[in-house]
């Protein structure tokens, strides 16, 4: 019976984006016809993307609204006869009206040829007002975080913007919390990235900021998004290039953690002619990294105590031939456009991890010592490709966009790992124990989207759309142990793991007024999962196929123009990481290690929330999670060996009920803060063993970000965090935090910008955390991942062709809310 529902919706999902398109033109369309060229008045040159509104003449209602195209060329069809006039309005422009435009059944057709569009007088002077603070918009199911034209954006990259962003937290391995919940999914124009981490960050540390329009934080995401990901979505949504020609920036960096120096060369180039606009960018880098460590490990066993204490070191660095992205996008006509884009990246890692291990019955009193030393090499390729089609339809919004996405992930890795046991005190050398693995392991990942949007009656909108996406990963582990001339296989830690997944969605938003002040979004989302997971080396088969619905819901009431209360609902799902799944034995040491989970279940998320919005400035947000099957790293202790053993599982339940407040401050007239505010109860349930373990914990993050400008264009930018006390699944994280300062200075006209920033400047962010287990066992941590570094970084911006003022496209969504 599942089977059938998801084609089903499909089915009627594309009958109704046909049926729609098909309904695009009024039933009572006419033949009149209004069309013109819409031209500066000073420089004769087109003006593009202006707004033109079609107004039923001395009624002020509108009939139809459009942009204008490229080449400046507006046109209104299918018209009835009567009187109509336009309404012109643009960006640093009068607003104009063109009045008395009959339409008769004699004369169909009014040609207006060129309409003059008058600059205005701010227009001329070249003059740039730079503000200090980015604006912050608040809108039914997302935060928007605009950073065109601030000086947040100068001479800084897109990874420095995110890391900034209200609520963000990103660690070293380019993880991303949202508002301290781990699982936010980033994208770029909407789309996603299929990067790791580390990539991920690779590849906005390559961008420069001044290339960003905004960025959209969205801690409930509507049906039109993906429902992978239980702590929102961070859009990054690119400029659109508006300058004719050739322009671009180059970049170089240097970098020093204190132990190890890394450097980085980056270059973007834009290109703009006629109907194409095209990119190129490229990124090598000497990426370094590093943590010092200490582990204190505690095993009961029936009256028997064992202590570990363990000091460990690991360096690390990635480094290989530049990352390359290019694109393009070419306009078949002024509605429609294809475009491409692509990415390629390899690079190859070194890294080691260094451990010295005492162990005895009690702190100071060892009998045997360990020396670990492991080294791993990996050799990573990601190549991303992507096809693409946008296609407007009518002069109303209606819209259709349809993507392909390609992404082949490859990991050629190999480890060496040295053990050395020594007696103490029995004089006799040490123990030699040397193993060997090979991790060889791919991804294939293809994806198709449709997307179709129907602006309505009144100001109303219909989105729907279908997805599919197909992925194969294959991990061949093979692991050897390598104490004689020739490695032999161990058969025991070997397995080769295949695993396919097949995504089908469907889903359809709406959008509408209820009443003047009130509007309301609801959607529902359809996503059924089928996958196998064959673990070749035994022949056990997992096949599962499940249907999942993710509603959501967001109600926007403004009470006045200073005060709006937001309403949303949302469920969402995190399925397992393919890695995790993969019954893998990862080594570390003789008496730790890490395994897969096949047993792995989806994790959902139900989400409430409830926000204030104050001035159009600040906000208060209240939410509730419940997260079920909530996936998460446990412990077990083994007391009979004294091996403990990491894994993925599957904890009972996360409850979290929390308060968010967003402050902007304007200490001085040169001196700027964003402030985020966080207070949050989370409660999660454990089974051990059978036995059911409630780990719970009020916690509070502050984070301030303060943007000053200095006198000759010297800018500083202070960012503070602190973490209290918190909890995940069965560990005890202990408060934290940290300061990060930068100062930045333009020459040659702000073409070049030279910064200098020092992360971690008190070199206080240490992971401390502890697992809270029963019996008496314990398993601390006490970890600095080196992120006490300082970066000099410059950067040239340059321009060579026509410069034109800039052109802000106007956002469909705008325009659909004028209904027809």
């Amino acid at each position: 019976m599942e089977k059938r529902i998801l084609p089903l919706l499909f089915y009627l999902c594309l009958c109704c984006g046909i049926s729609a398109l098909a309904q695009s033109s009024p039933t009572t369309a006419g033949t009149g016809k209004i069309s013109g060229v819409l031209a500066d008045s000073l420089t004769g040159k087109p003006v593009e993307f202006a707004t033109i509104a079609l107004l039923y003449g001395g009624t002020g209602n509108s009939a139809a609204v459009q942009m204008t195209s490229a080449t400046g060329k507006f046109e209104f069809a299918g018209l009835q006869p009567g009187t109509y006039e336009l309404a012109i309005s643009f960006i640093g422009y009068r607003t104009k009206t063109v009045k008395q435009l009959q339409i008769t059944t004699q004369k169909p057709a009014i040609v207006l040829g060129t309409v003059r569009f008058a600059p205005t007088a701010t227009q001329l002077k070249e003059v740039t007002v730079q503000s200090l603070r980015p604006t912050i918009t608040q809108e039914a199911d997302k935060l928007v975080v605009s950073i065109e034209g601030t000086a947040l954006a100068a001479g800084k990259t897109a990874y420095d913007v995110l890391a900034t962003s209200p609520g963000v937290f990103v660690d070293p391995d380019g993880n991303i919390q949202l508002n301290g919940r781990a699982g936010a999914t980033v994208m770029i124009d909407g789309k996603l990235t299929y990067l790791s981490a580390r990539d991920l960050r690779s590849l906005l540390e390559s961008m420069a900021a001044e290339n960003i329009k905004n960025i959209e934080i969205i801690t409930n995401p509507s049906a039109k998004y993906d429902a992978e990901g239980t702590s929102g979505i961070l859009n990054i949504n690119l400029k659109k290039n508006t300058i004719f020609g050739l322009n671009g920036s180059v970049a170089v960096g240097a970098n020093y953690n204190g132990a190890d120096v890394g450097y980085s060369t980056t270059g973007s180039i834009n290109y703009k002619s006629g109907k194409w606009s095209s990119f190129l960018s490229l990124d090598m880098a000497r990426r370094v990294f590093g943590r010092e460590a200490t582990f204190t490990r505690v095993f009961k066993d029936e009256g028997n105590t064992t202590y570990f204490d363990q000091v460990a070191e690991s360096n690390g660095v990635v480094q290989g031939p530049p990352s390359v992205r290019v694109g393009s996008d070419y306009s078949l006509n002024d509605k429609h456009s294809i475009g491409f884009m692509s990415y390629y990246v390899t690079n190859k890692l070194h890294a080691d991890f260094l451990t010295d291990t005492y162990i005895g019955s009690a702190p100071g009193n060892y009998n045997l010592f360990v020396e670990a030393d492991n080294y791993n090499t990996n050799r990573f390729s990601n190549f991303t490709g992507n096809l693409h089609y946008a296609g407007k339809f009518d002069t109303l919004g209606t819209t259709l966009t349809a993507d392909l996405d390609y992404v082949r992930i490859t990991n050629r890795g190999f480890a060496n790992f040295y053990n050395y046991s020594t007696v103490i005190g029995a004089g006799e050398p040490a123990k030699r124990d040397l193993l060997y693995t090979e991790t060889p392991s791919g991804f294939d990942i293809y994806a198709a989207k449709l997307d179709f949007t129907k602006p309505l009656q009144n100001g109303q909108k219909l989105e729907m759309g279908l997805k599919a996406s197909k992925v194969v990963s294959d991990a061949d582990s093979r692991f050897f142990l390598n104490n004689g001339p020739v490695p032999v296989l161990d058969a025991r830690r070997t397995n080769h793991f295949i695993y396919d997944e097949t995504i089908y969605a469907a889903y359809a938003n709406w959008n509408g007024k209820l009443r003047d002040n009130l509007t309301l979004q609801a959607g529902l989302r359809a996503e059924q999962t089928v996958s196998e997971g064959e673990l070749v080396t035994t022949g056990e088969v997992d096949p599962r196929d499940y249907l999942s619905l993710f509603p959501s819901v967001f109600l926007q009431h403004k009470i006045s123009d200073n005060y709006e209360i937001n309403y949303n609902y949302s469920r969402r799902i995190q399925r397992p990481n393919y890695g995790h799944l993969n019954p893998f034995f990862s080594y570390r040491d003789q008496y730790t290690y890490w395994l897969g989970n096949p047993e792995l279940r989806p994790q959902y998320t139900n989400s409430v929330g409830i926000t204030q919005l104050f001035r159009k400035t600040y906000s208060l947000s209240l939410s509730y999670q419940h997260n079920q099957d909530v996936i998460a790293e446990l412990v077990r202790i083994v007391p009979e060996d004294t091996t403990t053993i990491y894994y993925v599982g599957n904890v009972n339940d996360l409850r979290s009920i929390g308060l968010t407040a967003l402050v902007p401050v304007k200490i001085m007239k040169n001196w700027d803060t964003n402030n985020t505010f966080v207070l949050s109860y989370n409660e999660n349930s454990v089974i051990v063993e059978e036995r059911q373990v409630i780990n719970d914990q009020v916690y509070y993050m502050l984070q301030s970000n303060h943007t000053i400008a200095l006198p000759r264009k010297f800018k500083l930018e202070l960012n503070g965090t602190y973490y209290s006390k918190s909890v995940h699944a069965l560990y005890i994280i202990e408060p934290r935090w940290w300061v990060n300062g930068g100062i930045r200075k333009s020459f040659l006209g702000d073409k070049l910008d030279v910064s200098l920033n020092v992360n971690d400047i008190f070199k206080s962010q240490r992971l401390v955390l502890g697992t809270k287990l029963d019996d008496g066992s314990v398993s601390d941590f006490d970890q600095y991942f080196r992120t006490r570094n300082a970066t000099l970084t410059l950067r040239y911006n340059f321009s060579k062709g026509q410069k034109v003022e800039e052109r802000r496209r106007n956002n469909l969504e705008e325009l659909n809310r004028t209904g027809g």
